[in-house]
């Protein structure tokens, strides 16, 4: 696991566009895992800002994506669905066939969910995953839990993970109480992890990211046994590291 601390949010979002776009680079067709919130909003501010300047070209990318609320549609403007589409796919070129997303309102959910599994193994699996943290070390929708859901499946949110993303509806009624989600053997399967934090309030569930015990009661430490993970932070997120 390697830790790289940027001075702030910005310089920390542009290291983090220089390892996708270099990824892509590198390998043009690559598999890419990709997360949704206020984390990576600078990143894929980056990301467009190469685009547009010839730097990096998305075409032959394939995309697939951490997690979505259950019982949210496409149009909904508080949908990742709706959240990647403005913030990413509408602004670069990479192909509408070519972009996955779990759905979050399929008539047969677990089936969707093992279809969406098949559908990233059948493209060889996740070349470079992307990844927020939350403030109980939740990665994806992988909440706190004696028991975590390996593969892509229906998961409750927390009560905890409720009220925090309630700043993005109207009221906490809004929000929902599950979500689809990538599980921690779907992650842990990608090739490499590239996972972002920023802010005081991130400070402690990095540290047991980093340096805990690898326990179900913070997700975040099974990265510990990935043997390809950068973590990239800003200096407030960083401040509990030794």
């Amino acid at each position: 696991m390697r830790v790289l601390i940027e001075k702030d949010y910005t310089e920390m979002s542009k290291k983090a566009a220089l390892m996708v776009a270099g990824q892509v680079l590198l390998q043009p067709a690559t598999v890419l895992g990709l997360a949704t919130g206020s984390t990576t909003l600078g990143l894929y501010q980056e990301l467009i800002g190469m685009y547009r300047r010839g730097e990096v070209d998305f075409a032959n990318v394939t995309t697939f994506n951490l997690d979505e609320y259950y019982s949210l549609g496409p149009d909904h403007p508080q949908s990742y669905h709706y959240f990647m589409y403005e913030n990413l796919f509408n602004h670069i070129n990479v192909k509408a066939e070519r972009i996955h997303l779990p759905s979050g309102t399929a008539a047969d959910i677990k089936a969707a969910c093992a279809a969406y599994e098949r559908k990233i193994t059948e493209a060889g699996g996740i070349d470079l995953q992307v990844l927020g943290v939350g403030v109980n070390g939740h990665i994806g929708f992988n909440e706190p839990n004696p028991s975590l859901p390996v593969y892509t499946d229906l998961v409750d949110l927390t009560e905890e993970t409720i009220q925090v993303n309630s700043r993005f509806f109207r009221s906490v009624e809004e929000v929902p109480r599950q979500a689809v989600t990538m599980g921690i053997g779907t992650i842990l399967k990608a090739r490499r992890i590239i996972l972002l934090a920023n802010g005081r309030h991130k400070a402690e569930a990095i540290r047991k990211t980093v340096s805990g015990m690898v326990t179900s009661a913070c997700p975040s430490s099974f990265l510990q046994t990935h043997p390809d993970v950068t973590i990239i932070l800003d200096q407030e997120a960083a401040a509990l590291l030794g």
